[in-house]
């Protein structure tokens, strides 16, 4: 198993959670839950891209 899958996996549900929130805030025109699922978004792509460099380092 990889070293980063954990962070992968727990980026790309940060992702969805972020998504979810963004698209409800939109529909509902709640600024504020935007900005949550936005933020959420970001911090899940940050989670992913520390899994991928932990693969690469580790497969080196």
């Amino acid at each position: 198993m990889s070293k980063g899958l954990g962070d992968k996996v727990k980026g790309n549900v940060s992702k969805a959670k972020g998504e979810v929130k963004d698209q409800v805030g939109n529909a509902t025109n709640n600024r504020d839950l935007q900005r949550e699922g936005k933020a959420e978004k970001t911090k899940g792509n940050a989670q992913k891209a520390v899994g991928e460099t932990k693969d690469t380092f580790s497969n080196k």
